[in-house]
């Protein structure tokens, strides 16, 4: 590995965080681990810009673990509703009264832990880097984007075993915390720039397309019980009501109770 190419690297990324870095993102400021969890929840498949005023809202209806673990899962989709994935919702839900329930209301302890409802390997570690400093590895797409148009920019195809020597090069003796920031910030400079190199990462998922999706369906449902109002207002098809009834049924997000169906 050429060590003067990841120099280079680390030099660039720091410029362009120092000039146009994220600096003011609210879950930037805060070392409470609860909060980052949130907020790295929040971020999956959303937009930054979208989550800015949702996680402040959300952080105000459940300020701790404790309060979030204490609340029922109808006020807390209540609130996530408009952030799309709702499940993410009750995951965070159900990690909240793991956390409450099995480690003392400490995030810390929890993350450590092998499971976690709802929390995978990345979440875990982006809380333990972003609320304590710690030196774990950080994959995303924003990460890819910056190593694949750097280091492997002819390469169709790259996979994160591929990525990972120059990813551990270049956080060597830089400040855990800092340095994933200027990362993805960086990333997301070269995804603009560039077309998006993450997508030849092995590893890339296109997202579908929300519009007539699925997903769409699943939300207005949720909107629509939150509001007290039935079914039938729904603008589309029984068939693919009954469709989203069912997926919501099985992600334990709705019940049944009697003709009619509730949040869970």
């Amino acid at each position: 590995m050429d060590n003067k190419a990841i120099q280079r690297f680390q030099k660039e990324v720091w410029t362009h965080y120092k000039a146009h870095g994220r600096h003011d993102l609210p879950w930037r400021k805060v070392r409470d681990p609860y909060k980052i969890l949130v907020s790295e929840v929040m971020l999956q498949q959303t937009q930054v810009s979208r989550v800015i005023e949702k996680y402040k809202e959300f952080l105000r209806v459940f300020p701790t673990v404790y309060v979030l673990s204490h609340a029922t899962l109808r006020d807390v989709l209540k609130e996530w509703s408009g952030l799309g994935y709702n499940r993410r919702g009750k995951y965070l839900h159900d990690a909240a009264k793991a956390i409450d329930g099995g480690y003392q209301g400490s995030v810390k302890d929890a993350t450590a832990s092998k499971k976690l409802p709802g929390v995978g390997p990345y979440t875990k570690a982006a809380v333990r880097v972003f609320a304590f400093n710690e030196p774990h590895t950080l994959i995303e797409t924003n990460v890819r984007a910056a190593f694949i148009h750097h280091f492997f920019p002819a390469k169709a195809e790259v996979s994160d075993k591929e990525l990972m020597p120059f990813i551990e090069a270049a956080a060597e003796n830089q400040d855990p915390r800092e340095w994933h920031w200027a990362l993805m910030d960086y990333g997301v400079h070269i995804k603009k720039l560039h077309k998006n190199p993450a997508r030849r990462s092995t590893s890339h998922v296109r997202q579908s397309k929300f519009e007539g999706s699925l997903r769409q369906v699943r939300g207005a449902i949720l909107r629509t019980l939150h509001e007290g109002k039935a079914l039938k207002v729904l603008p589309y098809e029984t068939a693919r009501i009954k469709t989203a009834l069912a997926s919501l049924q099985k992600d334990a997000l709705i019940a049944k109770a009697g003709k009619n169906w509730i949040i869970a």
